[in-house]
């Protein structure tokens, strides 16, 4: 990433939670501001029923005497995400409450994310940091099986997203290629003025 863009925004899809976790940490401790979106989307190395597992057995931590004091099992997706982030951030501290309050984690995409750049963390993609053939599974999945109610509502959403999305690209293409055949049928009548220019320095 480079040093201080205004916002970061990270699509979440196929990045392996622990790892994207470390680098927005990271990034939010240094001062940027970080937005990451479709975090149902991210991926935990292991098997399925390996990580279910683990999460039963998170759900066993609780305070015996009055539950309600903690520790909170959060469902949501962007919400293990964010107990992943905090874990390490020095969040009891000023410096760590504030990185905390510079990001944003979502299921999905809502606006005003859904018009804007989203990028890529190569160094946390599963694709490239686990070896080929090892297990992992989807966040979505464990959250789904433990308690988060809003897997539908979320797939629904991206799928309408999607259809406007690629909507929107067609045109895109449709207008890029109007210009450019605009462009090369008039490249004749242009390369006087175009040598004026140059000859300019621009």
């Amino acid at each position: 990433m480079s040093s201080f863009e205004k916002v970061v925004v990270i699509d979440g899809k196929g990045h392996l939670l622990g790892r994207l976790a470390s680098i927005v940490a990271k990034q939010a401790l240094t001062g940027q501001r970080v937005v990451v979106v479709r975090c149902e989307e991210l991926n935990v190395s292991g098997s399925f029923f390996r990580n279910k597992l683990k999460y039963h057995a998170f759900l066993r931590k609780r305070c015996v005497v009055n539950p309600a004091r903690g520790a909170f099992h959060f469902r949501a997706p962007s919400r293990i995400f964010y107990r992943a982030i905090r874990g390490m951030i020095p969040h009891k501290t000023a410096r760590g409450a504030a990185a905390l309050d510079r990001i944003k984690l979502f299921e999905g995409v809502p606006p005003p994310y859904d018009r804007m750049k989203r990028m890529v963390v190569p160094s946390a993609l599963r694709v490239l940091k686990l070896k080929p053939g090892r297990k992992y599974c989807t966040i979505k999945r464990v959250s789904h099986e433990v308690g988060w109610k809003y897997n539908d509502v979320v797939a629904n959403l991206e799928e309408k997203r999607k259809v406007k999305s690629k909507a929107f690209y067609e045109r895109k293409k449709a207008i890029a290629n109007v210009r450019a055949k605009a462009s090369t049928a008039k490249a004749s009548e242009l390369a006087q003025v175009n040598e004026k220019i140059a000859a300019l320095g621009h």
